[in-house]
């Protein structure tokens, strides 16, 4: 990898193993801290981008890998996809939610009643550990099974009740109907509400037909509900891995532990948490608003971070920047915030203190990080008048109604359809010219804090970006759980000098992914 010509000064240098990768987010932001980082990432538009930003990549499923294949690995981190999760005030998240709960509970139980054993008695409580988590994995496996015989017949079903609803579109038609007609018919039949069928259109055969199947499609999903899906079974890799180093004999535990995820996974953490306190970690969870770490965008994250012999709990990682608040100017945050008091200041800690003497910066712009971009020679981001962003979503639970962001705001959080966000003239819906009016991946990179020059590669770009972690977010939570000596107007330093490292970084060569012929002679592997 190649980034500035002054290397930062390192406290420490760690070997990373990081689990589900994505692009690169952690990567990036670990090798600008001086770190060595090893990814584990199946999606092959994210591997392609890996590969040409030089990250050391194996590619394949997680759980066709063990932690007792990199025993040299000295911190573990990593994002488990939990899109389950994200619907947690629904029945399928709260079920999926309650699953997982209950898992961790039964791995946590067997580590506790294995946790004074020594000598031979360790080799026999491990194989206890392992024998727990073998009829876990089988128990996930065969819901996997049956869940993907419902998905099946699902789909069967799925595919008649189309061949219904065309059957019902070309009855009105016969009748005379016309095409808005039959469109407000056909959505009245979705809900069923409203609906006026007079007998004489023949249409009690097929409705009935439709009225089965829905309530066939019904129970599928209740079932589907119930088995959970594969992400189960994902999230409870990276604790998995945690406890195999841990207690496994011969195996020396990881120093420290850093995990992310969207906001609906921090119970999971918390859960997570309870484990690694048993197996002698410090831990925190922390709901993080990137805009507060100098990101140009809103957006939550639920971070677990856990150091091997420290107290419990460890600090929270200390804000740089303030809080957005919509409708508030940069120059007006100071004024409209309230101070810390003393109190809140010692319950935060030392740290917290001492920082407190540093004023925070307001957040940055989506303007500001574009800007600073251009600078950059071949960044492919592009000059704007000044524009608003009109998301692809509705807000308010009105579709219609798309949110709205001026260019001197935050960006609203990145998501994978980043690219279908409109950008027009500031206070108009006319789309800017000449190519302006999307953001190409460059240019939402950077509102992702990567570098203006990373090499995005493969397919869908959008969903690489909005699925991967925010590089300066990263930057914290790595600075301050791997670098816990620097506190103060040291840490203050590491982190300015590693931001302008992150924004000039570019990458030196490309890298083939690796795959399991690969593990022999491998840094991590110790083969």
């Amino acid at each position: 990898m190649s980034h500035t010509e002054n290397p930062l000064p390192r406290p420490a240098e760690f070997r990373i193993l990081d689990l589900f990768a994505g692009p690169g987010g952690l990567d990036v932001a670990a090798h600008v801290l001086g770190h060595q980082v090893t990814g584990i990432e199946w999606d092959d538009g994210a591997c392609a981008t890996r590969a040409r930003a030089g990250m050391d990549t194996f590619q394949g499923d997680v759980r066709r890998y063990r932690a007792a294949f990199f025993p040299r690995a000295q911190v573990l981190t990593g994002g488990p996809p939990c899109q389950t999760f994200t619907v947690a005030g629904h029945g399928a998240g709260r079920k999926a939610l309650n699953q997982v709960t209950e898992y961790i509970e039964r791995l946590h139980a067997a580590v506790r009643d294995t946790d004074r054993e020594e000598g031979e008695e360790k080799l026999r409580a491990w194989k206890r550990i392992f024998r727990t988590w073998r009829r876990i994995h089988e128990e996930l496996r065969v819901k996997e099974e049956e869940a993907e015989a419902v998905r099946r017949e699902k789909r069967h079903v799925e595919k008649q009740r189309a061949g219904v609803r065309k059957d019902i579109r070309d009855r009105l038609e016969r009748l005379g109907m016309s095409k808005g007609e039959i469109t407000r018919f056909m959505k009245r039949l979705m809900s069923r509400r409203g609906l006026d069928v007079s007998p004489d259109i023949a249409l009690s055969e097929p409705l009935k037909t439709l009225d089965d199947l829905n309530a066939r499609l019904e129970k599928f999903k209740a079932r589907l509900e119930e088995l959970g899906d594969e992400r189960t079974g994902l999230v409870l890799q990276p604790l998995w891995w945690v406890i195999e180093r841990s207690r496994r004999p011969g195996s020396e535990p990881y120093e420290a532990v850093v995990l992310e995820q969207v906001p609906a996974v921090l119970p999971v953490w918390n859960e997570y948490a309870k484990v690694l306190v048993t197996l002698g970690y410090g831990t925190a969870t922390q709901l993080m608003h990137t805009e507060a770490f100098g990101v140009p965008q809103t957006r939550r994250r639920a971070v677990l971070m856990a150091r091997l012999g420290e107290p419990d709990p460890l600090p929270k990682v200390p804000e740089t920047h303030l809080p957005y608040q919509r409708g508030t100017g940069r120059t007006e945050q100071a004024e409209t915030l309230p101070l810390e008091t003393a109190q809140t200041l010692e319950e935060k800690g030392a740290e917290s203190t001492e920082r407190a003497a540093k004023p925070k910066e307001p957040w940055v712009s989506m303007a500001r990080a574009l800007e600073a971009a251009q600078q950059v020679e071949g960044s492919g981001v592009r000059p704007r008048p000044p524009f608003t962003v009109i998301s692809n979503y509705g807000t308010g639970g009105d579709p219609e109604a798309r949110g709205r962001r001026d260019h001197d705001t935050p960006s609203a959080t990145i998501t994978g359809k980043v690219s279908r966000n409109r950008v027009v003239h500031q206070g108009t819906d006319e789309d800017l010219d000449d190519g302006l009016g999307r953001f190409n991946p460059a240019e939402a990179g950077v509102l992702q804090t990567f570098p203006s020059r990373y090499p995005w590669c493969g397919n869908d770009l959008s969903q690489q970006i909005g699925n991967a972690v925010p590089p300066r977010l990263a930057l914290h939570v790595l600075r301050h759980v791997l670098e816990p000596e620097l506190s103060g107007t040291e840490a203050d330093e590491r982190l300015d000098q590693a931001v302008v490292a992150l924004e000039h970084w570019r990458p030196a060569r490309s890298v083939e992914p690796l795959g399991h012929r690969d593990l022999k002679g491998h840094p991590l592997s110790g083969r």
